[in-house]
C-alpha cells in the first residue's frame, strides 16, 4: 500500500485547541436494522440514548447500505469506494486482498495522514484490516464477540443461538471496549483524533444478560407484518434465491419467531447501553465541544419480514440502516428523507474536516443536507448483493433488478412495507426507466480471494 505522504502534519500538532479540526467518534453497530426509536422502525424498541443523539444533531432517516452484508458493507465504508468498483459482493474478500483497493486508503489512514491520531476497537477492525491497515490504528480499544454458552441453548445452530447470557455487563466485550473508549474520550489529546468504536450486538450469536430480556414483556412484543401473499408477485425464481440462513418456515415451526425478535429486542438494548457509556465519556470530558458524532449500522436485518431472516436481499428491512451524524455546526433539526448512502460517511467527514481529498471517493458529502434537512440529492443510492443485483432508492422509491433480468417497483409513498412490487404495470414504467438509467454500466467483477470471517 502506497504510503502517503503526512501532509500540514507539523501545523496540526502545533495549533491551539480552538483552531485544531474537529476530533471524530465514529460508532458502528453490527446488523442494527431501523428497530430504533428514533427511526420507529419496532414499536417497543428502548434505545434512549441513540434516540437523544438523533435529536441532537440530523437523522438520516432514509439512509442504506452499499452491500448489505458485513465486510462488503464495511470495505465499501472504509474505502470510500462502491462494491461496483472494488468488486467485493458478498463474505470477503479481506480489504487488502482486493486488487482495486491497495491504493486507496482506509477512512483512518488518510485522517492519520493528515495529522489525526487514531484509535480503534471492536468489529471495525474485522474483516481483513491487518498489515500496513493495521498501522493506520494507534491504539488498539479491544476485540469483540464472546463470551458464548458451551452448548447451543435454543437456537438452529452455534451463530443461530440465542438467551440470557453472560451474567453481567462486565462479562461483553462490546461493554469493555464501550468502558475504554469512554476513558480515551475522558482524556486530554495533544492532536485531534479520530475514534471508530465497532459494537458487535445484535448480531448474532444474541446472548445478553437477564436484564436486557427483561426490558420486554414476552408475550406484548409486536411481531413484523409478514403476510405469506407478499410473495406473490415477486419474479418466479426469488423464492429460493439466498436462503443462507435459517428459513421462515423453520423458525415457524419450532415456534421460535416471538423468541427470536425478542432475544433481538434486547440485543438493540444492551448495544444502545454500550453506545451510552462511550457517549457518556466524550460529555465528561474535555473534548465534548470539538468532536463530530457519527453513528451507523453495516447494513438492516429481516425478522421474518417477507419470510426472511438476517441480510442479504435488496428489500428496504436488509439494506435501510441507521445513520446519525451530530456535533460542532449541526443545528439539530428535522430528519432528512432523501435517500443517502453509507458511502457518504467517508466524504462528508473529510469535507467537515475540511481535510484535502482523497484520490478517489464513489459518495457524496451530506454537508448539504446537515445545513438543510430538506436538499435534495440528485441521484439515488446504490445497493448490490452478489455480482449483477442492483437496488436503487430515491426518497420515495426503490427499483430492484437483478442479474437474470427480473425486477421489482416499490411505491414508499403508498407501501413502505414494500408489499406491491409495480414492475409489471403499465403506469409505471416511466418511474421504473427513470431509475433504471442509473443501473451500473460497467461494474466490477467479483473479486474472490480469500474469504474472511463474518
Amino acid at each position: 500500500m502506497i504510503r502517503f505522504i503526512q501532509i500540514a502534519l507539523l501545523s496540526l500538532l502545533s495549533a491551539t485547541a480552538d483552531e485544531r479540526p474537529p476530533n471524530v467518534l465514529m460508532i458502528c453497530i453490527d446488523d442494527l436494522n431501523d428497530w430504533v426509536g428514533f427511526l420507529d422502525g419496532h414499536p417497543d424498541a428502548k434505545t434512549p440514548h441513540m434516540d437523544l443523539l438523533a435529536r441532537q444533531g440530523r437523522n438520516f432517516s432514509n439512509a442504506h447500505c452499499v452491500v448489505p452484508v458485513c465486510s462488503p458493507s464495511r470495505v465499501s465504508v472504509m474505502s470510500g469506494l462502491h462494491a461496483t468498483t472494488h468488486g467485493s459482493y458478498d463474505l470477503g474478500p479481506s480489504y487488502q486482498s482486493i486488487p482495486r483497493l491497495k491504493t486507496a486508503p482506509c477512512m483512518q489512514a488518510w485522517f492519520k495522514t493528515n495529522g489525526y491520531r487514531t484509535f480503534a476497537g471492536g468489529k471495525i477492525l474485522h474483516h481483513g484490516f491487518t498489515g500496513e491497515l493495521k498501522e493506520a490504528i494507534d491504539i488498539n480499544l479491544g476485540g469483540y464477540g464472546g463470551p458464548r454458552p458451551k452448548k447451543i441453548i435454543n437456537g438452529f445452530s452455534r451463530a443461530w443461538d440465542w438467551g440470557a447470557f453472560p451474567e453481567s455487563d462486565d462479562q461483553m466485550k462490546d461493554f469493555q471496549l464501550a468502558q475504554k473508549a469512554a476513558a480515551a474520550l475522558r482524556q486530554k489529546h495533544d492532536q485531534p483524533f479520530f475514534m471508530s468504536v465497532g459494537i458487535f450486538r445484535p448480531h448474532v450469536p444474541m446472548f445478553v444478560p437477564q436484564k436486557w430480556f427483561d426490558l420486554y414483556e414476552r408475550n406484548k412484543i409486536t411481531l413484523p407484518r409478514a403476510p405469506l401473499s407478499d410473495l406473490d408477485d415477486l419474479p418466479p425464481n426469488f423464492k429460493g434465491r439466498l436462503n443462507v440462513e435459517p428459513t421462515h418456515t423453520e423458525v415457524l415451526a419450532r415456534k421460535q419467531w416471538r423468541e427470536m425478535v425478542h432475544a433481538y429486542l434486547a440485543c438493540v438494548s444492551f448495544a444502545d447501553h454500550c453506545v451510552g457509556t462511550v457517549l457518556e465519556g466524550l460529555r465528561d470530558g474535555p473534548n465534548k465541544d470539538n468532536t463530530i458524532i457519527v453513528l451507523w449500522s453495516d447494513h438492516g436485518f429481516h425478522l421474518g419480514e417477507k419470510q426472511r431472516w438476517a441480510k442479504r436481499t435488496l428489500w428496504e428491512e436488509s439494506t435501510r440502516t441507521p445513520l446519525l451524524i451530530a456535533g460542532p455546526g449541526i443545528k439539530p433539526g428535522k430528519n432528512c428523507p432523501e435517500a443517502v448512502s453509507l458511502l457518504d460517511i467517508y466524504p462528508t467527514l473529510v469535507d467537515l474536516c475540511s481535510l484535502p481529498k482523497p484520490p478517489q471517493l464513489d459518495g457524496l458529502s451530506l454537508r448539504p443536507q446537515l445545513k438543510d434537512p430538506a436538499a435534495v440529492r440528485k441521484e439515488p443510492v446504490l445497493s448490490s448483493s452478489y455480482f449483477g443485483n442492483h437496488s436503487l432508492r430515491t426518497k420515495d422509491w426503490r427499483y430492484i433488478h437483478y442479474a437474470d433480468g427480473a425486477e421489482e417497483l416499490y411505491d414508499h409513498r403508498n407501501d413502505p412495507d414494500e408489499f406491491t412490487n409495480l414492475a409489471s404495470l403499465p403506469e409505471h414504467q416511466v418511474a421504473k426507466k427513470l431509475l433504471a438509467k442509473w443501473l451500473p454500466k460497467n461494474p466490477a467483477p467479483e473479486t474472490k480471494t480469500k474469504k474472511s470471517q463474518r
